[in-house]
C-alpha cells in the first residue's frame, strides 16, 4: 500500500471506529495532533480505545499501554511511519 493510501486509510478507520460520520477523511489534516481541538474531532478517551482496536484488527498493530498510544497516535503522519516501520 502506498503512502497516501496508507494515509487515506488510517483517516477512514479514525472516522469509522470513532463513529464521526459528519467528518470526511479530506478534513484530517495530516500533520495535526489528532487529539487536539485543531483537528476537529473531538476525540475523547472512548475514541483512543475505538482507535487502538481499529488499528489491531485492521493494520495487526498492537498497542501495548496508553503510554504507547499517546506516543504513537500523535497525527495521521506519524501513525503512518510508524505502520510503515512495523511492516519493514
Amino acid at each position: 500500500m502506498d503512502r497516501e493510501d496508507l494515509k487515506f486509510n488510517l483517516k477512514k478507520m479514525i472516522i469509522d471506529e470513532c463513529e464521526k460520520e459528519d467528518i470526511a477523511p479530506e478534513d484530517i489534516a495530516d500533520d495535526v495532533e489528532l487529539f487536539s481541538d485543531k483537528s476537529g474531532l473531538e476525540l475523547d478517551s472512548l475514541d483512543a480505545l475505538q482507535i487502538s482496536m481499529g488499528l489491531q484488527n485492521k493494520f495487526s498493530i498492537r498497542l501495548g499501554d496508553s503510554k504507547d498510544f499517546r506516543r504513537v497516535v500523535t497525527t495521521i503522519n506519524h501513525l503512518a511511519d510508524y505502520i510503515d516501520k512495523q511492516n519493514e
